[in-house]
């Protein structure tokens, strides 16, 4: 894949070599065109463009010189003067049905089988791929959509002109920050966008979030991802501390230009820990808090009954997430998708590993990964190096100070009255070993109490019984929540921000404390 100066040199070269036929992989057709007529007066050579709408016209005069619109009829056209004149070139812009064997192929065919005689070249314009015997005769080469350097001059482009007309209020940090958003829309795309902000008669720098909103509404529905729709004002994270502080230095990296210093951008986090301890919420939380997209990944939708389908289906979602950039990409339980300990006999799920494991080493888009795990064991032990993930986070039973916040913040969210302080640190004290989620249910089935029957029946007593009718996870499955803690106080980061205890000093479970 390449941008539009790498694209420009490569097919110079190719023009140069005088290349028997060219496949052009891209969808925009108008910047294609712009490069080769860019090529056609800088090398001198003769240039002729065929579309179904004109037929056929000099790229540098602009001069028709065949009406006919059907590609047969430009194909013979171009035959005729190929035969005649040496080192032609004929750019066809729209060609379908040349992906298999069969007679508009085998045309073209015939076509090329001539140009290769008389040092001819024959260009085609199509996302799609040609037929194989054809393709061998000459090279492919592909278009990217604009990346943030070539985004940063076309937006330039679009607001020039108007400086003296509307009021604009950017600044050069604002141009490269709608660059940023906008990289990997196609340039129309892009154009569109930005005319359709400055339509209002001005250009603030509360515009910028337009900028994602509108880019959001163009890959709401790409393949393989599915889009999740967030509410900030209830995405509200309680604990976590170390966490968020490690996550508000990565969102400076995921805007910051990272070229001179030959950094990528933030690859992602690995949540693991403790089911119901807000390892999901997090994700959507730094979406919220980001102003960024989330996509979910779901394996399972994936997985396809063909041989290769799979395969085919994951790359096109990793694809889709490039081009949506920036953008979070939510992984809920990877292990259930990328288990190492599948019973897959096919080797799906191998492929399927290697297939994600490259794409979040090399990719080099602005795309945040956040995936959570809550049985660690079952992952294979490649995804958890350094280098693949930037961070290992475990998120463990919320601590007494976490239990406060939680249960403060669910309390607000629900609108209830505040218990008594001695009741309320009663409750916190009895939630030894509650999960996040245990001190929702809790708190939730008091607010269904307050709906029933009315503010007046909440009190101190109510917060009692309810909060005592909850059966803890840790009290449910004790051996399997404490391997899970036993495996992250080894091998991961606490996202509380706070150190374990040494094993040394006997402390309650769930109870931490900093080290010295």
């Amino acid at each position: 894949m390449a941008r539009k100066k790498e694209f420009k040199q490569t097919l110079l070269r190719m023009f140069r070599a005088r290349i028997p036929v060219i496949s052009i992989d891209s969808i925009e057709q108008a910047r294609v065109l712009e490069v080769i007529q860019q090529l056609a007066e800088e090398i001198g050579i003769p240039i002729y463009v065929h579309s179904l709408s004109h037929g056929t016209m000099d790229i540098k005069t602009k001069k028709y010189l065949n009406e006919d619109r059907s590609f047969a009829g430009g194909l013979d056209f171009a035959v005729q003067n190929i035969a005649q004149r040496q080192n032609l070139t004929f750019v066809f812009t729209e060609v379908t049905d040349i992906e298999d064997d069969n007679l508009v192929s085998r045309h073209l065919y015939d076509c090329v089988a001539q140009a290769i005689e008389r040092g001819g070249s024959i260009c085609i314009i199509t996302p799609k791929g040609i037929w194989p015997q054809l393709q061998r005769l000459g090279m492919r080469i592909s278009l990217d959509p604009p990346d943030e350097e070539e985004m940063l001059e076309v937006v330039k482009d679009c607001i020039t002109p108007y400086k003296s007309s509307i009021p604009i209020e950017w600044e050069e940090t604002d141009y490269k920050m709608a660059a940023t958003i906008l990289a990997n829309m196609t340039k129309i795309e892009a154009e569109n966008v930005i005319a359709t902000q400055m339509a209002k008669g001005s250009l603030t720098k509360e515009d910028i979030k337009e900028l994602s909103t509108a880019k959001d509404i163009l890959f709401s529905n790409i393949s393989g991802l599915e889009k999740v729709k967030i509410d900030p004002y209830t995405l509200s994270v309680a604990g976590l501390d170390g966490l968020r502080k490690w996550l508000d230095n990565q969102r400076q990296l995921l805007t910051a230009d990272l070229k001179t210093r030959k950094l990528r951008p933030p690859r992602g986090v690995l949540l693991v820990g403790v089911p119901g301890c807000g390892k999901s919420l997090s994700a959507k939380s730094i979406a919220a808090s980001w102003n960024l997209p989330l996509y979910r990944l779901d394996f399972a939708s994936i997985q396809g009954m063909y041989v290769g389908q799979s395969e085919n289906r994951l790359k096109d979602a990793f694809s889709s997430a490039d081009n949506a950039a920036p953008c979070i990409v939510w992984i809920d339980e990877i292990e259930k998708g990328l288990s190492a300990n599948s019973n897959d006999s096919s080797g799906v799920t191998t492929r399927m590993i290697g297939q994600f494991l490259f794409w979040l080493q090399e990719s080099t888009a602005k795309v945040f990964v956040v995936a959570t795990a809550n049985d660690v064991t079952k992952l294979p032990p490649e995804l958890l190096r350094r280098g693949r993930f930037d961070e290992l986070f475990f998120v463990d039973l919320p601590a007494e100070d976490e239990r406060k916040d939680i249960i403060n913040l669910y309390i607000k969210r629900n609108m209830l009255k505040q218990p008594a302080a001695e009741i309320f640190a009663k409750l916190v004290d009895e939630t030894e070993g509650f999960a996040g989620s245990d001190l929702e249910s809790a708190v939730r089935e008091v607010a269904v109490h307050a709906v029933i029957h009315g503010d007046d029946v909440v009190n101190d007593e109510l917060y009692l019984k309810c909060f005592n009718n909850i059966v803890p996870l840790s009290k449910t499955a004790p051996e399997r929540i404490e391997s899970i803690r036993l495996w992250g106080r080894e091998r991961a980061v606490p996202a509380s921000g706070v150190a374990w205890m040494s094993n040394q000093v006997e402390k309650p479970l769930g109870k931490r404390t900093i080290l010295v």
